[in-house]
């Protein structure tokens, strides 16, 4: 294992927890899953008088008759980026809708606001017992903290500095602490019946690796097999070391796989790896994902050398036991990038419960509600949105185009506005905004959900004037209107 080969790996697991991802997939599915996962209503829910302002331009309603979407699904408002500006666009702009992942905007800015740029997760290491001889005479615990990216490297890190204490088999057990976070359980596909779909992964005080699997196959053309490789390794999972190779075209790899993930510790494939397709990474959420973080742990141990007597099992650390190390998350300003620029969502879940978590020491859903509501109350004012995690994966989640505008101009003049700014994709050129089509330079966070599509952010103008934008689809046909979108993208470019 090679720290440059796992970050590439993790990068490639980072960006399939984002909600766009899923939709992609889940799109051809959506008729036949339409009666078990209706579409939650819009709710019309006026949050002030106000009229609306202006027209919307003829090219966005072009867009939307050819998507067969009413004008009255999208919702837009076009602003200074200076608070109290009127709107120069203001289109059904004060009703409440889905926001999809545009809610990620909130929890990001809520963030830097209340923790700062600088703020770092931190997952201490405990060694409770006598060290003689290489081997530990006790426990081994580590105590999550909410960190959204403990990923294959940095858990080989961690480990390796246990090693460094001069311990290299423990007769007693690793410990694993999850109570900085209060959760109840959940059901992994209780979203959208796909539970192997990373971004459905649940929030976890100590999550490693976002309980994914990355598994890889590399063509042996002489051998005429495809060789598969797992990160993280987890013990007591049985893998195929290969599958046969086909002459077929590279259509769809993963249903010639035939994968059977039944036996969460033995993983199957019943059919075969096109040789066409090259090199491939499939990203997976373990099918037993209370099991991941003590095989992670047990495997990666294995993997270093490591001995283990006892077992990996759930606890929590002694009252009065002292960590011997800790490790440290990358900045804030650099974790929301990941969240942003990816649409992130089980990294945005676990930001928004460490809003509570740190102003109360424990972290829950509602208590995080609570604190992000009362931040709102005191910097943005108006109608606070309605909150489920966080992450805008919920049906449940509400916010007017109004607000999240406000909440932007709010940002525009805070202190970490240029953290917030260089974490939204950029149009063209990178995350989800990589293969927009709009020519206008700017950065816009998107959201993606069935029936949901948006793009909320900072548009540039040729003359140097940058407009705040928020436009937000609730309809059936929403991604079909994806058009109108960049369409209004383009419109504010050109507006002076």
């Amino acid at each position: 294992m090679t720290c440059s080969r796992d970050s590439v790996l993790a990068v490639v697991l980072a960006t399939c927890l984002a909600a766009p991802w899923g939709v992609a997939w889940a799109q051809p599915q959506a008729a036949k899953k339409a009666s078990k996962h209706p579409p939650a209503p819009t709710a019309a829910k006026p949050e002030s008088p106000s009229a609306d302002v202006g027209q919307l331009p003829p090219d966005v309603l072009a867009a939307l008759l050819r998507a067969k979407v009413p004008r009255e699904a999208l919702h837009v408002v076009v602003l200074d980026t200076a608070l109290g500006s009127p709107a120069r666009l203001s289109w059904s702009a004060h009703t409440q809708v889905n926001p999809a992942s545009l809610m990620k905007l909130v929890t990001t800015t809520a963030a830097l606001d209340l923790l700062s740029p600088a703020f770092v997760w931190r997952t201490p290491v405990y060694v409770d017992g006598v060290v003689r001889d290489g081997t530990l005479q006790g426990h081994v615990y580590l105590r999550g903290s909410g960190d959204p990216r403990l990923v294959v490297e940095r858990l080989w890190l961690l480990l390796r500095r246990v090693q460094s204490l001069g311990i290299q088999r423990i007769q007693g057990d690793i410990v694993l602490d999850h109570s900085a976070f209060d959760l109840a359980p959940r059901d992994a596909g209780g979203f959208d019946g796909e539970p192997l779909r990373p971004y459905n992964a649940a929030p976890d005080a100590l999550l490693l690796n976002f309980k994914s699997l990355l598994i890889q196959f590399v063509p042996d053309r002489a051998a005429q097999v495809a060789r598969v490789h797992m990160e993280p390794p987890l013990a007591g999972v049985q893998l195929p070391a290969s599958v046969p190779l086909s002459g077929e075209a590279c259509t769809d790899y993963r249903a010639s796989l035939k994968a059977d993930w039944s036996d969460p510790s033995r993983i199957q494939f019943g059919g075969n790896f096109p040789a066409a397709c090259g090199e491939k990474i499939w990203p997976v959420a373990y099918s037993a994902p209370t099991q991941f973080a003590a095989r992670a742990v047990l495997g990666m141990w294995q993997h270093l050398g490591g001995q283990l007597m006892g077992t990996v099992r759930d606890g929590v650390v002694p009252a009065k036991l002292q960590p011997a190390f800790s490790v440290e998350s990358a900045a804030l300003s650099e974790t929301i990038r990941d969240i942003n620029k990816f649409s992130n969502n089980v990294m945005a879940q676990q930001l928004f419960l460490t809003l509570s978590q740190q102003q109360r020491g424990v972290g829950s859903l509602d208590a995080s509600r609570d604190v992000v509501q009362s931040w709102w109350r005191d910097r943005v004012g108006g109608e606070a949105p309605v909150l489920d995690n966080g992450s805008g994966l919920s049906r449940e989640e509400r916010i007017t185009a109004h607000s999240l505008g406000r909440l932007l101009q709010v940002a525009w003049a805070s202190p970490g506005m240029s953290e917030l700014m260089s974490s939204l994709p950029i149009t063209g050129l990178d995350g989800t905004l990589k293969r927009s089509k709009a020519q206008a330079v700017a950065h816009l966070k998107t959201g993606s959900l069935r029936d949901v599509a948006g793009m909320a952010g900072y548009v540039d103008t040729a003359s140097g004037k940058r407009w705040v934008l928020v436009a937000i689809l609730n309809h059936p046909n929403a991604h079909a209107a994806r058009p109108a979108l960049d369409a209004l993208v383009e419109w504010a470019a050109q507006t002076p």
